[in-house]
């Protein structure tokens, strides 16, 4: 294998690193972002729908070192190289994944979560791609944000969290289609690529209590012209991960 290819298979972050090559979903800024902003505060237990490669789970893992995390993955190479990645990692012993849909686990588990993440797929319409996998991912083919939401909604706990990282305007209107559900948000980041540009995506905390203030701020990524002009903001939420930082 060329180092090429071999620097594309295998993603490294300062504690750990994440094989992807089997992977239709590589690890990528959407997901490092919500891994980092999660609050994992006083948080026991974590699912992660829709694990992937298994990077959010396992930075959960490493910020908070109380909690067991359990990932969903219903592909399943996404899910082997999951089981992989978590098994490789100094938090193995608590990290599990499963091989299934959401919507199953969730008809048939006893536990409740305290938190729940997800970067969901987010098209629900225009043009497929031409890589079945990929398309089964990005757009809501097999789990549609209702099925995401009922799911979820089946196994958090009554104080739990649940987040998730969309683009603008999906992002909108999952928050529209969230209170359907009972679930209210109570923290939206608005994340902006320059200070200059529209909000590309949205980090969004929902909670399961009605009566919750809105919290909302904003997340710049660059402050320069170049590709590495990281802001400060950016630096301290993802240092502890990125091994450039």
């Amino acid at each position: 294998m060329s180092e090429q290819i071999l620097a594309h298979a295998v993603f490294r972050f300062k504690q750990f690193e994440i094989r992807q090559d089997q992977c239709n979903m590589k690890v990528n800024t959407d997901g490092v972002l919500l891994g980092a902003w999660s609050d994992v505060t006083g948080k026991k237990r974590a699912l992660d729908v829709g694990s992937g490669t298994g990077v959010i789970a396992i930075m959960l893992a490493q910020r908070n070192d109380s909690m067991h995390v359990t990932g969903i993955e219903i592909d399943p190479a996404s899910y082997s190289q999951s089981r992989e990645n978590m098994k490789s990692s100094q938090f193995a012993d608590r990290l599990d994944v499963l091989n299934m849909a959401v919507q199953d686990f969730s008809r048939e588990c006893t536990e409740k979560y305290d938190l729940v993440i997800s970067n969901p797929p987010f098209f629900t319409g225009g043009t497929f791609s031409y890589n079945e996998n990929k398309a089964n991912v990005r757009h809501t083919l097999k789990l549609s944000h209702s099925d995401l939401l009922l799911s979820v909604k089946r196994v958090i706990s009554p104080d739990g969290h649940f987040d998730v990282i969309l683009p603008y305007i999906e992002g909108l209107r999952f928050v529209e289609i969230a209170e359907k559900y009972d679930f209210y948000i109570e923290k939206m980041t608005c994340v902006k690529s320059r200070e200059n540009k529209n909000t590309e995506r949205l980090l969004l905390r929902f909670s399961t209590n009605k009566q919750v203030q809105l919290q909302k701020d904003e997340l710049i990524i660059h402050n320069g012209p170049g590709p590495k002009d990281y802001s400060s903001q950016f630096v301290d939420l993802t240092k502890e991960f990125y091994t450039f930082m």
